[in-house]
């Protein structure tokens, strides 16, 4: 179109000149400009036809591209949240955030705009070289020659910022990680009087981000520049090779301006080839990062899908368990048998193996040998999801949320009533504490708890393990952070909540105020003293030097 229009003005200037001093020459004058102007409207009808037809394209491609994004990172934490914890041993978090994250982006922009500019490119260049083949097999090579040195030094400067950029992501995650865990840490930052150094620290790495920012920075000023250079070269090369031909009487006027427009068509094209190759590459790697983990199957999987109730009774039949990852033997050739109702304490040295118990009875891990019943039947044959919901945890490392409290404790019940939730945070001593806070039970918690004290964490975290109602409850040393008066009240809640209910209390102290059925002394994943308290104090070992020593400590606490 403008081609034409540029032609019709060139061949009739002189035609127009020529009417110099006659009537015609004003209707000859209205006659070219109603002809431009419909030329005008054609070339807008035009745009506007391509601007509604690449809304559509990128409709179709980059939406698409955003919901398989969604779908995979969807499926990426849904895996996560299905392997086992030796899985989250093996790998650290960043590493897993970034597949979730980055990789799943890096794929999302080869799916998206590598795609879309891709069928771009190769529409574009079969209709525009055709085009330009149609008019000047001559004028075409001279204005496509520098657009191949365009296109590979734009893909040799793309693969230089993208190397650049991933040492810039791993210095900034670098930097991210170093103010997390000072900001995680800043009780003990202040506590050693480390502000300074850490500063200096911090400073230090500041630089080195900054200068490789700057390399980066340098990087991408030649980006423009070279484009804009063999652009230029090409417009150049058309219009004076085209002119030389327009004298010639080989093309006309038009045709120039027709191939500058067609080169200026094929620039981002040709400079999108580099860019393209370059996220086609990283997807690939990304991908390959992504079908790692995807492809890594749960140690721990449910069989089967029942939702019965249990009644409690646990037994253990010569379990044997080794750790997968360290190979450390944690539990070696207990049996215990655990009627339903009855109340069991596991006491024993730190790295006994009392934690690992309770993780093997939630199924955190499988027994390496022998096998652990529950109501007669292998916990592998459990419907797994059921048994977790079943059984009320409270483990010995607390998580909280960053969250409020309210949702905190109804974690363990999500469609508790407001009622529930104040009566389980009394169930577990820590009402008036909530209560005492300035949003209350709307109080939101910080980062893995750090506004609450650790007593606080601990009762919070009772509490949502009771909400639920479970049919068996394992505490691991739950009340460590509580001072004797709450573990007073708490414990006599357990007296009266626990009385039908099986419950496994692992602890460091010994706890007169609980009746425990039976009692068993864990050392190196064996059992060493078992029986109950009066039958304990009667063998003379572990046990009764514990109980002593803690008489001693209290006697003389009274004392003061």
């Amino acid at each position: 179109m403008i081609r034409e229009a540029l032609d019709l003005v060139v061949e009739n200037i002189g035609l127009y000149r020529n009417f110099d001093g006659f009537e015609l020459k004003a209707d000859l004058f209205q006659l070219l400009g109603q002809s431009l102007l419909v030329f005008g409207v054609l070339v807008l009808i035009l745009a506007l036809l391509m601007g509604v037809f690449m809304y559509f394209m990128r409709q179709t491609i980059i939406v698409m591209s955003r919901l398989i994004e969604y779908d995979l990172r969807k499926e990426l934490f849904h895996h996560y949240e299905r392997l086992s914890l030796a899985f989250y041993k093996r790998n650290n978090t960043g590493d897993m955030m970034s597949r979730i994250t980055e990789d799943v982006n890096k794929v999302r922009m080869y799916l998206g705009p590598a795609i879309l500019y891709g069928i771009n490119l190769l529409s574009l260049f079969v209709l525009v070289i055709s085009s330009m083949l149609s008019v000047s097999v001559e004028l075409t090579l001279y204005a496509l020659a520098p657009l191949p040195i365009l296109s590979i030094s734009i893909y040799y400067v793309s693969n230089l910022i993208n190397k650049k950029s991933e040492v810039i992501q791993q210095q900034l995650a670098h930097l991210n990680s170093v103010s997390q865990e000072v900001y995680s840490g800043i009780r003990v930052v202040k506590s050693y009087v480390q502000e300074k150094p850490m500063v200096g620290y911090f400073r230090k790495e500041s630089e080195n981000y900054k200068d490789k920012s700057l390399s980066l920075a340098k990087v991408n000023a030649a980006f423009f520049p070279l484009m804009l250079l063999l652009i230029g070269a090409s417009t150049i090369l058309t219009v004076y090779v085209g002119g030389l031909q327009v004298v010639s009487g080989n093309i006309t006027a038009g045709n120039i301006a027709e191939f500058v427009i067609y080169v200026n068509m094929l620039t981002w094209p040709v400079t999108a080839l580099g860019w393209i190759s370059s996220i086609i590459q990283q997807a690939a790697a990304s991908q390959k990062r992504i079908n790692e983990f995807l492809k890594t199957k749960p140690d721990i999987e449910s069989l089967v899908q029942d939702s019965t109730a249990l009644t409690g009774h646990i037994q253990f039949e010569n379990v044997h368990f080794t750790y997968p990852d360290t190979g450390i033997k944690a539990i070696n050739g207990i049996s215990l048998d655990l009627k339903p109702g009855q109340k069991m304490a596991i006491i024993g040295k730190t790295g006994s193996g009392k934690t690992t118990i309770a993780d093997l009875l939630v199924r955190m891990y499988d027994v390496t040998d022998g096998s652990i019943k529950i109501d007669q039947k292998d916990l592998r044959k459990h419907d797994l999801a059921n048994l977790r919901k079943k059984i009320g945890y409270v483990p010995q490392d607390v998580f909280l949320f960053s969250d409020s409290i309210a949702h905190n404790i109804a974690f363990g019940k999500r469609d508790a009533s407001e009622e529930e939730i104040k009566e389980f945070a009394k169930h577990a001593a820590v009402y008036d504490d909530i209560m005492g806070l300035s949003e209350q039970f709307q109080t939101m918690v910080g980062e893995r708890g750090v506004t609450l004290s650790g007593g606080q964490k601990q009762r919070v975290s009772i509490a949502r393990a009771l909400i639920k109602r479970p049919d068996i409850v394992i505490l691991d040393d739950c009340l460590s952070a509580v001072d004797t008066n709450t573990e007073k009240q708490i414990l006599g809640y357990f007296s009266d909540a626990l009385s039908d209910k099986t419950a496994i209390i692992i602890t460091h102290r010994i706890y007169s105020l609980l009746q425990f059925d039976k009692i068993i002394v864990l050392d190196e994943g064996k059992i060493v003293e078992q029986g109950t308290h009066e039958e304990l104090i009667e063998q003379k070992g572990y046990y009764a030097d514990l109980y002593e020593k803690q008489r001693m400590e209290e006697t003389s606490q009274t004392d003061l």
